[in-house]
């Protein structure tokens, strides 16, 4: 007897908490790095960056071979294994005694958690396509968009009651509930007869298939920049709220301001996803990012405003950043797998796993400049959306029909020079 698949909505709702794994596991310790440094007894206080940038560099690895697998054996053992890891090694980072032991348990769980930041997009691959992929995930979204507002709060909250360490038996308890979810109310989306040999072979037959499709390598580059530009803001964000703009024991609070009113970029994408198109969307979000990091690197510069102002001068760009970057990405990863389809789950890992690590090394400059001000960051964000919006222009190109001279018209049937169906954009 088969199990009943649940209804859209839960669906929606048990990938949003995959989803959200990460983005818990990231946020919920930026307020707490000043203490890990002070307990572990860290020189340079910049170190405990690390505990985050540690952390990407093994999702983006893990991706690499969750996505493989799950194409072999299904997405649902895959998913379930990564988060056991994850289990794991949170407990070893409640009990490491060294930040170099802290260090290697963050970049586990970084692997482990890998599983369900890949496979999942995998997962709705396997069920949706084109735009209404890319609406149920700006769907997921919506909801997803509420972890990254409350972790830094909830983190804070547990490193004041019970000390930093304590931050993990909360990821344990989050990894506990995304597997019995799973397990018990989500049928396997990858029936086995269109499953693939793990195989060397195989793996890098995809391998290749993924790096020669120049649209896909496009729009995985362009995800990267925009990664680049919310990781840039992760790390640099405790030290802008605290130390720029004086915002001490709030900046929790400023953080989760920002999230909320971002969230309702992916309600307005899943919206205009279907009307507009993905590349237009995503064009145009990167093009006002870019625009609006040039008029406030001029109000930084120009020193016309005191720190209350720039305060929600900051928190206003941070949230139409997060607003704009809420349409590019989704469309952009749902542009960067659709030719994928065949190969969901390897091609998700590639996409995911090339963004996360590179978008570190971009990243890491960016933090490392900060100067006392929010300058660094704003123009670090500029720069990239610029990047992003020659990218994207660059597929606009490639999308526009060739015009070819007929020597004589066809007597009947559409114009030669417009498909049925063609529409610039509106992919």
């Amino acid at each position: 007897m088969s199990r009943r698949s649940p209804s859209l909505r839960e669906f929606i709702a048990l990938i949003a908490l995959l989803f959200s794994m990460v983005a818990f596991a990231i946020d919920s310790m930026l307020p707490s790095l000043p203490e890990i440094s002070a307990e572990l007894g860290l020189a340079n206080v910049n170190r405990a960056q690390l505990v985050i940038i540690v952390f990407v560099f093994g999702t983006g690895f893990g991706q690499l071979l969750a996505g493989p697998l799950s194409d072999s054996f299904g997405r649902k053992p895959v998913i379930t294994i990564g988060l056991g890891i994850f289990l794991l090694a949170s407990l070893w980072a409640f009990l490491a005694s060294s930040f170099e032991s802290l260090l290697m348990a963050r970049f586990v769980q970084g692997l482990g958690i890998a599983a369900p930041r890949t496979v999942t997009h995998a997962m709705v691959r396997d069920l949706h396509s084109g735009r209404h992929m890319a609406r149920v995930v700006s769907f997921a979204m919506m909801l997803f968009v509420l972890v990254p507002a409350v972790a830094p709060y909830i983190g804070q909250t547990i490193m004041l009651a019970f000390g930093w360490r304590y931050i993990f038996v909360a990821f344990q308890i989050g990894a506990l509930i995304a597997i019995t979810w799973l397990a018990v109310r989500q049928p396997e989306t990858l029936p086995p007869d269109k499953r693939t040999p793990f195989r060397g072979k195989v793996i890098v037959s995809a391998c290749r298939e993924v790096f020669t499709n120049r649209k896909v390598v496009t729009c995985t580059l362009g995800m990267t920049l925009g990664y680049t530009c919310i990781f840039a803001y992760l790390v640099s964000a405790q030290q802008v709220y605290v130390v720029w703009l004086d915002a001490g024991y709030d900046f929790p609070l400023y953080f989760a301001l920002t999230a909320i009113l971002a969230g309702g970029a992916s309600f307005l994408n899943a919206v205009l996803v279907m009307r507009l198109g993905m590349l237009w969307l995503a064009t145009f979000g990167y093009l006002a990012i870019f625009l609006l990091s040039i008029a406030f690197g001029v109000v930084i510069l120009s020193e016309t405003f005191g720190l209350p102002t720039l305060l929600w001068l900051f928190v206003g760009w941070s949230t139409a950043m997060f607003f704009l970057l809420g349409l590019c990405l989704a469309n952009q990863n749902a542009l960067a797998l659709e030719p994928m389809g065949h190969i969901a789950g390897m091609a998700s890992a590639i996409v995911g796993s090339a963004a996360s690590l590179l978008c570190v090394v971009f990243a890491i400059p960016i933090g490392q400049l900060f100067d006392g001000t929010g300058l660094p960051l704003v123009a670090g964000v500029g720069i990239c959306s610029a990047a992003a919006l020659g990218l994207n222009l660059s597929i606009w190109r490639q999308t526009v029909p060739t015009v070819t001279v007929m020597e004589t018209p066809p007597e009947s049937g559409p114009s030669p020079l417009r498909q049925p169906g063609q529409d610039l954009g509106k992919q």
